[in-house]
């Protein structure tokens, strides 16, 4: 199996052979990979990804795109942005000798367990239908008739099984198979993952497809399974474009940075506003909104805050690679159309650190004005939410500022 290791947003040249150039080549729309041969050469190329980073496995071919932060600063933020942990329980991802981002992922699901496993497999109840020779819970009087045509056994039953088969042991246990399938180099991970394996070995294996990873409610009882859990749907989300094309399994984890930073961003900022979703509401819930009349030229704003039916500020989150250091001007144009949209004063643009710099434009023959500022995603969560404090400042000047102005809607 050839090794390709690469680095976010940076190109790199790897001779190929026919079917490993092929087998990229049908997953570089998943891996958001450019492929291009190199000049004057033979079997080689130059291969640069784009946002999505992790790990792939694919006929032959083991992928690794880095992020420019870290695997574990990766992970850190995933987890913070899905409610996994808070910001000082970072230590989940202190795997300096993990090099590869399965064995970082596996190490991690396993301390987890092994903490929520301590106290016992978490057991719940299930309801359960069956045909008994004893009568236990409710007899299901319309099946048996139904089904027995008046025969007395057995006994069509509906009842509550306490178990240890429950959603939450189920997704530990599909998140370790899948663990299972990717390039585990550690020994102790892969010992890890087969332990989880043999604990919950009376637990239904279930295969979560794409979209369909619930969640699960915690109270004071199943507290202590937030982490597992957490980490569990991390790997079982994140892992979901795996597929079966012919004889090739492609297997892996990959996250798209976009989505990353905009959805860690939207979180950091509700618990640092102390605001809920309504309040400060994402692309998914601010309905229907349009640039001009008869709802043509829809938008979707990563970040609006609403007082009740009224707008009062507008954002947009980007992680994208800039070529210049000068924001694109379609991001400016995107943010101006929002504030238009919303008859807001302005907006606020938010980039990773090192994609811009700091920036203030005043919209000619109007009285708008788009901000951009960067967020540095480097050092610890603590560290990261100071920054986070400083645009939420600004987030509650752009409030008052649009509570003070005149609405013409």
């Amino acid at each position: 199996m050839i090794k390709v290791n690469l680095q976010e947003y940076a190109s790199s040249e790897y001779g190929l052979r026919t079917d490993q150039l092929d087998a990229l080549l049908r997953e570089s729309k998943t891996l958001g990979l450019t492929i291009e041969p190199v000049g004057g050469t033979t079997g080689r190329y130059r291969l640069k990804p784009s946002s999505t980073v992790g790990a792939l496995d694919i006929d032959g071919v083991s992928v690794l795109i880095q992020p420019k932060i870290g695997i574990p600063q990766l992970l850190s933020l995933a987890c913070y942005a899905m409610g996994v942990y808070k910001p000082q329980e970072q230590h989940l991802f202190d795997f300096a000798k993990a090099e590869t981002l399965p064995d970082v992922l596996a190490l991690a699901l396993i301390a987890a367990a092994r903490r929520a496993f301590s106290r016992g497999l978490l057991r719940g109840y299930l309801s359960e239908e069956d045909a008994l020779h004893t009568v236990r819970g409710r007899i299901r009087f319309d099946e048996q008739i139904r089904r027995r045509y008046g025969i007395p056994l057995p006994v069509e039953l509906r009842f509550d099984e306490f178990t240890e088969d429950i959603l939450a042991n189920r997704l530990v246990k599909a998140a370790a198979v899948r663990l299972r399938r990717m390039t585990v180099q550690s020994s102790k991970a892969r010992r890890g993952i087969g332990w989880i394996a043999a604990i919950l070995d009376n637990v239904s294996l279930l295969e979560f497809r794409y979209g369909r990873v619930p969640e699960v409610p915690f109270d004071r009882l199943n507290e202590h399974y937030r982490h597992v859990v957490g980490l569990a749907r991390l790997i079982l989300l994140h892992s979901e474009f795996e597929s079966f094309r012919g004889d090739v399994r492609a297997s892996g984890f990959l996250i798209d940075m976009n989505v990353l930073f905009q959805e860690f961003v939207t979180q950091a900022l509700r618990e640092t506003l102390e605001v809920s979703d309504r309040t400060l509401r994402d692309e998914r819930g601010i309905g229907r909104l349009t640039l001009a009349d008869k709802n043509k030229v829809p938008l979707r704003p990563d970040l609006s805050w609403w007082d009740g039916g009224s707008c009062r500020f507008v954002g947009d989150a980007k992680y994208k690679k800039i070529v210049h250091s000068s924001v694109p001007n379609a991001d400016l144009y995107q943010l101006l159309a929002y504030a238009t949209a919303l008859d807001l004063p302005g907006g606020l643009l938010i980039y990773a650190q090192g994609e811009a710099e700091a920036a203030k434009y005043k919209i000619r023959n109007t009285r708008k004005q788009l901000e951009v500022v960067a967020l540095d995603l480097s050092g610890s969560l603590e560290e990261i939410f100071e920054r986070v404090k400083v645009i939420a400042r600004k987030i509650e000047s752009w409030l008052s500022e649009a509570r003070q102005l005149p609405r013409d809607l």
